[in-house]
């Protein structure tokens, strides 16, 4: 698996990836994304700034799409909770989608031990990974946990006025400060 930063020629892959996610969201039940979250001026946004990525299959098949956004990330000013390293080198996995035609082929464990390893073998400058999901998405929840994140707090609104979201960190490096 590689992941590639997605560019404006790839716009059309990463929304219809992200509307497929959408359509599985709901056929599951799970109210997230449901609204105008994540509309293509978000996409347009990750794309500009670097942040939006496309996954690729070992066989060159485009299987999904992330964003991975640097700090701050001011959607968790309002973090009910506590983080396990106050600092402001991390980065945000946002926006976090495989295409259903390539679901349960293992892609979406593997593109988190990707993004983990990178930031951890060739991002010292960042001291933690950040992620946030739906209350009700269980599936990402598992994927997260099961990643090695640990659950830091909740957001109450911040994507839309009921929605709730469970929110997660990874410490990625210590300095000798923070050990």
């Amino acid at each position: 698996m590689q992941l590639r930063k997605a560019t404006m020629e790839d716009l059309d892959t990463v929304m219809d990836i992200l509307r497929d996610g959408r359509n599985q969201l709901a056929e599951r039940g799970i109210d997230q994304w449901q609204g105008d979250y994540p509309n293509e001026e978000h996409i347009k946004e990750d794309i500009q700034h670097g942040w939006a990525y496309l996954v690729q299959s070992d066989d060159d098949q485009t299987v999904g799409t992330l964003a991975i956004i640097d700090a701050p990330d001011h959607s968790y000013d309002a973090l009910d909770g506590e983080w396990l390293l106050d600092t402001d080198k991390y980065l945000v996995i946002h926006r976090v989608a495989i295409h259903s035609k390539h679901a349960g082929n293992g892609y979406a464990s593997q593109l988190f031990e990707s993004v983990i390893d990178y930031i951890k073998n060739n991002r010292k400058d960042i001291q933690s990974l950040r992620i946030d999901t739906h209350e009700n998405n269980e599936i990402m929840q598992h994927l997260i946990t099961k990643n090695g994140f640990t659950k830091v707090g909740e957001l109450h609104g911040v994507y839309r006025p009921e929605e709730e979201s469970y929110v997660y960190e990874m410490i990625t490096q210590l300095t000798d400060e923070d050990k």
